[in-house]
């Protein structure tokens, strides 16, 4: 299920992101299989993740911050330019168990 965030979460969580360094790096191959694994892993562990996509064409920059998004379940909270700012809350635990 897409997350969707309101313009007060968007701008909480931009904040917050503003001190993060990008955990994950986008070459020219785009969203490949191994780069959408290692995104699933950045936001299980971290919930906010910033990813640099190197890629020239702003279009296409957009185009993969938004299948990432989608492969993962994540929003895009923010873009400018080559970094994407993504938020997936972690699961809540059952009951009980602590993570």
């Amino acid at each position: 299920m897409p997350v969707s965030l309101t313009a007060k979460d968007r701008s909480r969580l931009k904040a917050k992101a503003h001190a993060l360094e990008p955990n994950v790096s986008v070459g020219h191959a785009g969203g490949t299989p191994a780069v959408i694994a290692e995104v699933e892993r950045a936001l299980a562990k971290h919930e906010l993740i910033k990813v640099k996509v190197q890629l020239d064409d702003r279009d296409e920059r957009k185009q993969v911050g938004e299948d990432l998004a989608a492969a993962t379940g994540a929003a895009v909270v923010h873009r400018v330019g080559k970094i994407v700012i993504l938020f997936r809350p972690k699961p809540e635990a059952p009951d009980g168990e602590e993570e």
